[in-house]
């Protein structure tokens, strides 16, 4: 039986698609194994797959000046550590890592010992612990065709993002019942990203008079992001967040709202999900969203709506364009070429393993 680590965490894009990998990988007959942050939201999202999960210690590190960076590269260096006797002691044929900064360690620890790790970049351009990462992989998968001319041509493989099969497969009556909205009025669907975006939230809030008049609205606002304020109101329901349940919540939606996460936009534009974009900003980010978004803008898969301009008036009007011209984007989604991502990742595992 062959042996796969699984690694990447800090943020649900940095594990939905090691998920997504997971069935073709019991398929194949693989022993797949997880590597994590002790307490990260990958440790949760990942105890539903009954695979063993590995903890170790992980340090962020910054481009700019905090307290933290001068303790966390210790945490980085016992995280290493930790990793290498994994290494040591699962003696995986393969590495396969979704980014995030626990995944440096394990990634420098798979080439230490000799073990191939292939490395998968949502982005436009890879993020710093992709960056620190490239020189240890044996190839890099990207989602963007933008994204190769910033990776070694003889490692960058265009793949896509792997797509849950199970986001294919929601039903818009189980949304129903799970709600208690209605299955006859046009629904919108907000996601803030899995931390939720205060922003997002508190403009959606803002417009929830008007938008009520036509719409119905499922809003999954973010861990401790509820407004008690807004319970009980009609055609209104307000989640932290949702895991089996999300995909039916997609297939009811006719809309949604969201932010221009690479993994996230992947699976609006594989379901044809017409989408209003909202891309964090340079003040919180390094603006990988904003290229997203406009990447997504050009093919005509989205409607972006910057944080700048982003208020009462131009979310309505946004709402209002995109429904009325739901079909137009829906036909572009459906017409582009997106390679199979988890066919091609899963033979650069193979290769790996050989």
């Amino acid at each position: 039986m062959k042996r796969i680590i699984l690694t990447g965490g800090g943020t649900a894009g940095h594990v939905t698609p090691n998920i997504a990998l997971i069935p073709r990988l019991k398929e194949a007959d693989f022993d797949i194994h997880y590597i994590g942050s002790y307490n990260g939201i990958e440790k949760k999202l990942i105890e539903d797959f009954k695979i063993p999960y590995h903890g170790i210690s992980s340090g962020k590190l910054r481009r700019y000046f905090a307290i933290k960076n001068f303790s966390d590269p210790f945490r980085v260096i016992k995280g290493y550590g930790e990793a290498a006797r994994l290494m040591k002691s699962l003696k995986p044929d393969v590495v396969f890592s979704k980014g995030g900064f626990v995944s440096v360690p394990v990634v420098i620890a798979a080439k230490n010992h000799k073990i191939p790790a292939i490395i998968h970049e949502s982005d436009m351009s890879p993020g710093l612990a992709n960056k620190l990462c490239i020189s240890s992989a044996v190839k890099i998968c990207c989602n963007f065709p933008e994204a190769m001319e910033h990776l070694p041509k003889e490692k960058a493989v265009l793949t896509g993002t792997p797509i849950r099969q199970e986001l294919f497969q929601g039903d818009p009556i189980e949304a129903v019942r799970f709600t208690g909205l209605s299955a006859n009025k046009p629904t919108i669907l907000v996601v803030g990203g899995s931390t939720g975006s205060v922003k997002v939230n508190e403009a959606v809030r803002d417009c929830l008079d008007e938008l009520l008049h036509t719409y119905q609205i499922i809003h999954l606002c973010g861990k401790g992001k509820t407004d008690p304020a807004f319970e009980n109101r009609p055609g209104y329901v307000q989640y932290e967040y949702v895991k089996k349940e999300l995909s039916s919540l997609l297939a009811l939606a006719d809309i949604v709202i969201s932010r221009a996460g690479a993994n996230a936009i992947c699976e609006l534009q594989a379901l044809a999900k017409p989408n209003i974009l909202i891309p964090l900003g340079t003040n919180a980010s390094r603006g990988d969203q904003i290229l997203n978004a406009e990447s997504f803008e050009k093919q005509g898969f989205s409607y972006v709506l910057s944080e700048d301009v982003l208020n009462h008036a131009s979310l309505l009007e946004a709402v209002h364009h995109v429904y009325e011209h739901r079909e137009e984007y829906r036909q572009a989604m459906a017409a582009s070429q997106m390679s199979n991502a988890i066919d091609t990742i899963m033979n650069l595992i193979l290769d790996a393993c050989k």
